[in-house]
């Protein structure tokens, strides 16, 4: 009985020695590297939002995901870019059908 025991301690501790030794060596699969805490990456331009812009949006890290503050007020920003370009769309479409006339 002792010699199992003993048997899986050790199959515990190799478990465990290889599970941190692959984690050091691969890392977490992320793209980039975590941001310090307490600090954050997202910003976006006043105005002329590109996709280039958005792809490079970051957010702060929390226990349960994102930082929720962060990701709301990138939503609300990139919301107000979309309505500001379709008014200048419909702007557009009722100057270009007036030229037409």
């Amino acid at each position: 009985m002792l010699t199992a025991l003993l048997y899986l301690l050790v199959m515990v501790f190799v478990g465990a020695m290889l599970f941190l030794a692959a984690s050091a060596v691969f890392g977490r699969s992320e793209e980039l590297a975590p941001i310090p805490p307490g600090t954050t990456m997202t910003a976006l331009p006043a105005t002329g939002v590109t996709g280039n812009d958005v792809r490079q949006l970051r957010f702060q890290q929390t226990l349960r995901g994102y930082k929720a503050s962060e990701v709301d007020w990138a939503l609300d920003r990139l919301g107000a870019e979309i309505d500001s370009l379709r008014e200048k769309v419909a702007h557009l479409e009722g100057v270009g059908a007036q030229d037409r006339k």
